[in-house]
C-alpha cells in the first residue's frame, strides 16, 4: 500500500523532508513505522520515534498502533514549544 507521510517542524528539518509518499506492506502503523526505519537516516528514525511525537492519521490524532488504508496521510509532529 502507499501513504503520504509528513514531516513537521524540527522533524522535516531531521528527514529533510516536508512529505513523501511512500510504499511498505502491512496493515497498521506499527508496520509502516518499521518500513520507515528502512526509508531514513538512523537520526531521522531516532527523531520521529521519540516518546514525545505525536501521529495524527489523516489529519486526527492518534495514539497507539491503529490500521492504516491505502492512500492514508499519516504526519508526525514534534511537541510544540514557545514562549
Amino acid at each position: 500500500m502507499t501513504v503520504t507521510v509528513k514531516f513537521f517542524a524540527s522533524l522535516r528539518d531531521v528527514t529533510g523532508l516536508e512529505e513523501m509518499q511512500h510504499e511498505f506492506e502491512g496493515v497498521n502503523l506499527a508496520d509502516l513505522i518499521v518500513s520507515l526505519k528502512k526509508a531514513l537516516t538512523h537520526e531521522a528514525f531516532i527523531e520521529i520515534t521519540a516518546k514525545n511525537v505525536k501521529v495524527a492519521l489523516n489529519q486526527e490524532l492518534i495514539d497507539g498502533s491503529v490500521a492504516v488504508s491505502d492512500g492514508d496521510e499519516v504526519a508526525f509532529l514534534p511537541p510544540v514549544t514557545g514562549g
